[in-house]
């Protein structure tokens, strides 16, 4: 996927998911190809690196088939599902970071049977300039991991099962993604370091009391001063 990935262009969105796929009791890497074209010889002329780079050994495959946003909404869906208890966590991987050994506990960890791991290539378009905009941290390489069950009595094990995991990883990222992001678990970098002390200049030109929410993270003890654009994972809570 990782030498593939850059031959596609922003049409195609490409991912790994380490899942337990419904009727298997194991967990298994399932690589995603999902193109947006304008035709279906265009879909499929699209996708065919890809068929032709599977790997040997795989339980199951499905190709070229036609879906739309309603089943990709659907599907997204059922892989969060209701009444459950939930932490999730992510990370910008370094661009020459050795992806595969890096993530591999992640993708391996035995998680509980909702749990999933997931992988997006990013290149090319990680390596387009962005416009003028705060979330400006970004790499070759996106993981997120969503530890996921059903029993209260099983948070302390599975929020430290996750943070153990992520703990292991932070050495080897840039920084994260915020919308993932708890404040009252870890800090880290969502921008850079000159799109920060931007973002903060406005804030505290407009809102220098501090009027509209913050980042609620411990004590919401960042305010106005926006927060420290650094890793540093805060006190274990259970």
């Amino acid at each position: 996927m990782r030498k593939i990935a850059p031959s596609y262009g922003k049409d195609t969105e490409i991912v790994a998911v380490s899942m337990t796929p419904e009727g298997l009791n194991k967990r298994c890497i399932v690589p995603l190809f999902l193109t947006f074209q304008n035709s279906e010889d265009n879909a499929k002329a699209a996708l065919a690196e890809a068929n032709q780079s599977r790997p040997e050994g795989f339980i199951t495959e499905i190709v070229n088939k036609p879906t739309s946003l309603a089943s990709e909404y659907r599907d997204q869906a059922n892989a969060n599902p209701p009444g459950y208890r939930y932490t999730a966590s992510n990370a910008y991987i370094k661009n020459d970071a050795d992806v595969v050994s890096v993530l591999e506990e992640a993708f391996t960890a035995p998680l509980s049977r909702e749990s999933f791991a997931l992988y997006f290539a990013m290149s090319p378009c990680s390596r387009q300039p962005l416009p003028d905009m705060a979330l400006s941290m970004h790499t070759d390489h996106y993981f997120s991991l969503y530890s996921i069950w059903k029993s209260e009595e099983d948070d302390r094990a599975c929020k430290r099962l996750a943070r153990d995991i992520m703990v292991r990883i932070e050495p080897h990222a840039d920084g994260a993604y915020l919308g993932d992001a708890d404040f009252q678990v870890r800090k880290t970098r969502f921008w850079t370091d000159e799109c920060a002390t931007k973002l903060m200049d406005l804030r505290r030109k407009w809102d220098p009391q501090g009027v509209i929410c913050g980042y609620l993270d411990v004590n919401d003890q960042s305010r106005t001063a926006g927060l420290a654009n650094l890793s540093e994972w805060c006190e274990e809570k259970w």
